[in-house]
């Protein structure tokens, strides 16, 4: 697939379903308890969601192997418009329930997608700003789904943006439908070509040979990054032109150990992270409302503010990863930033410091997803790339599971100060992980 060609469309995509998401996000509460369900019930259709999110990514990855990205979506997104539909006509609480665990599978699909058509046809010197497009595209739906939604609510019943929102779906889906894809004649030749190092050859997917990972002085920042810090490379790259070859089986035997060990080091931060976003956006609201005593209008403002931020720094942030060839460190700073937007709303109920905070938090927010993905594009290997993101994303589904659980706890048996201190516990054990990870990567280049 033709990454350039198709990334104007991959945004637009992502900004039709980001903004249907954030459409229905406050009103799925409102809409369901019209119908008269208990706390309980609705609880468990609440779940349900994040059930499907944790389940969705390995078949995703799946199909996006089998059928193509293109095809892939166009599946995600009409499942999605089968959901949305769905909500408007439904009344029972088992049809709310499995449309809710359809679009948790789909939601987590798409992002598997899509995040994977970016890693397969970027380089390590454009995944950072390919994701950061995503990243801004999904910030904009973000601003304008609650505005959308909140103004309809006041003048149409709450079915209406259910529709609105299967509308933004099929949109979406005739969208990836234009998509360019490249004959499958073409992809066999490119598969047998011979893969050219970043600068050599600025037109083809390029990675680094491995047994000149060692010489690469006069590469790009970020392919250099690659280079350096890929610990199966290094592990695994002869010492001197002299040495005898590594035998193969001990050779994949120490690679899958390797993968295995940077799977669970990027699902760990990954599920943090997850775990981090869930308690805020549970929680924010009812902590602006008691503790800071804010009115809806307000809190529906910090959103904004924090999407906007997203929109803006993403394109940005993933430029600078790919020119700082060092995608951890920004993550970690991301994460940090994110870490400083709860302390800021901890010390403060004054508006324009929160908002500040949110700016902050938006901009953290847009370092990490859009470094992280690119890191993992530079380092898994094509052919198990999309399988690994789909493990990571589904895995870090059960983070928003468990988290909103222990802060439910944490709010019946002490405060709902005591959630967001442990939001903090959170990001700063992510953080941790990632200094950890990024430490040995170090190592290996020393």
């Amino acid at each position: 697939m033709d990454i350039r060609r198709n990334l104007p469309l991959l945004m637009i995509i992502c900004f039709l379903s980001q903004m249907g998401g954030f459409m229905i996000l406050p009103l799925f509460p409102l809409f369901i308890e019209e119908f008269g369900l208990s706390g309980w019930m609705m609880g468990v259709i609440f779940a349900l969601f994040y059930v499907g999110k944790v389940i969705g990514g390995v078949p995703a990855a799946a199909l996006y192997r089998k059928l193509g990205g293109q095809r892939a979506l166009i599946v995600m997104l009409f499942i999605l418009a089968v959901c949305m539909g769905g909500f408007a006509i439904s009344s029972a609480a088992l049809l709310f329930g499995l449309l809710r665990l359809l679009q948790g599978l789909a939601s987590t699909g798409l992002t598997v997608i899509v995040r994977s058509i970016i890693g397969d046809g970027g380089n390590a010197d454009n995944r950072g700003l390919y994701n950061g497009y995503i990243s801004s595209s999904e910030g904009g739906g973000m601003v304008l789904g609650p505005v959308i939604s909140g103004w309809l609510a006041l003048h149409w019943p709450l079915s209406v943006p259910f529709l609105l929102v299967t509308l933004c779906c099929l949109i979406a889906m005739g969208t990836a439908m234009g998509m360019k894809t490249r004959p499958k004649s073409e992809q066999m030749i490119k598969q047998d070509e011979p893969e050219q190092m970043p600068g050599l050859d600025s037109g083809a997917d390029s990675v680094i040979p491995l047994n000149n990972a060692h010489e690469n002085k006069l590469l790009p920042s970020a392919a250099k990054d690659t280079a350096i810090y890929d610990i199966a490379v290094d592990d695994m790259v002869t010492a001197s032109p002299t040495s005898s070859t590594p035998d193969p089986a001990h050779a994949d035997s120490r690679t899958g150990l390797i993968q295995r060990q940077q799977l669970i080091g990027y699902g760990t931060v990954h599920f943090l992270e997850m775990s981090a976003y869930a308690v805020f956006l549970t929680y924010f609201a009812l902590y602006a409302a008691h503790i800071m005593h804010w009115d809806p209008f307000a809190t529906s403002l910090a959103f904004t503010v924090a999407g906007i931020s997203t929109l803006a720094a993403a394109p940005v942030a993933g430029y600078l990863s790919d020119r700082m060839g060092d995608r951890l460190l920004l993550c970690m700073l991301g994460m940090l930033m994110i870490g400083i937007e709860v302390v800021v709303f901890l010390s403060t109920s004054s508006y324009a410091w929160v908002y500040v905070g949110m700016l902050i938090g938006g901009v953290g927010g847009a370092c990490y997803m859009d470094s992280f993905f690119a890191h993992i594009g530079d380092h898994i290997p094509d052919a198990g790339r999309s399988a690994v993101i789909g493990k990571i994303v589904s895995a870090a589904e059960i983070g928003s599971i468990i988290s909103p659980l222990i802060a439910a706890l944490l709010v019946e048996y002490v405060s709902l100060y005591a959630v967001f201190v442990f939001n903090l516990v959170l990001i700063a054990a992510a953080i941790t992980v990632q200094a950890v990870m990024r430490s040995r990567y170090r190592a290996k280049q020393g």
